[in-house]
């Protein structure tokens, strides 16, 4: 299938996505004058349209607002049709846009340093294309049904918020004890970096217990969360998103 690759939506995600695929046989649709000229001085090379051509012979990106999706006019019938939107099903896709195949995926906010951690699913046929051009802003999950995607909507959507939750009580903690402000969100940034690095070598469990020695000072700290119900709030936090997501899908 030939990579010839139309990106409607060059916003916030779509525009991550282009630090990647601006490279690729691209043509963006993007009709806002500033942003047009924006895109321009940093990509010299794409095309750049204001309409939305004839899909025929494209793998299409959606990379625009949900609620605009229902307005969305378009001609002929794509290759593909990939899409970042959240809430939209493969079943919505396949009513309001004509392709030979679908993909329905899901970013998170770390697209922004192409770091995202990408769920997608859908048609196959689509899949090795669709993970070479959502590889542009990280890493890519293929998942075998939707109700997988909406569960990783909380686990990978959602979950930044709450990990920025974590990030803002750590620092507040340290702070509460005498530590300043601006050294805490520097430790805390560079403490999820590198427990992330060793997470994808180490199981969890395993690295808790190397940290958390008898008596120790980790020990005593991670009681007082079991004691918080730290644990059981991620969990329902989970639960609550997934049915949220499923809300959002019908």
């Amino acid at each position: 299938m030939s990579m010839k690759l139309l990106l409607i939506g060059a916003g916030n995600m779509g525009g991550a996505m282009l630090q990647g695929l601006h490279v690729k046989d691209i043509t963006v649709v993007e009709a806002y004058p500033p942003r047009v000229e924006e895109l321009q001085a940093l990509y010299p090379s794409i095309k750049i349209v204001s309409e939305i051509p004839s899909l025929e012979g494209y793998i299409v990106i959606l990379a625009i607002k949900p609620q605009s999706f229902g307005t969305l006019h378009t001609k002929g019938i794509a290759e593909g049709v990939i899409s970042i939107m959240a809430g939209v099903s493969l079943e919505k896709l396949k009513a309001g846009i004509m392709a030979k195949h679908y993909i329905r995926s899901m970013p998170n906010m770390a697209a922004l340093v192409r770091k995202s951690a990408t769920s997608l699913c859908g048609d196959a046929a689509l899949k090795d294309e669709a993970m070479d051009i959502l590889s542009s802003i990280g890493r890519c999950f293929w998942l075998e049904s939707e109700k997988e995607l909406d569960i990783a909507t909380g686990l990978s959507g959602s979950a930044p918020a709450w990990i920025a939750l974590v990030a803002e009580a750590l620092s507040d903690g340290a702070v509460n004890l005498g530590m300043k402000r601006d050294i805490t969100y520097q430790y805390v940034a560079t403490l999820f970096e590198g427990v992330g690095e060793v997470l994808k070598s180490e199981h969890p469990a395993i690295l808790k217990d190397k940290v958390m020695s008898p008596a120790g000072t980790t020990a005593a700290g991670y009681a007082k969360l079991e004691e918080g119900k730290v644990r059981d709030s991620f969990i329902k936090a989970m639960e609550a998103s997934y049915e949220r997501a499923k809300g959002f899908s019908k």
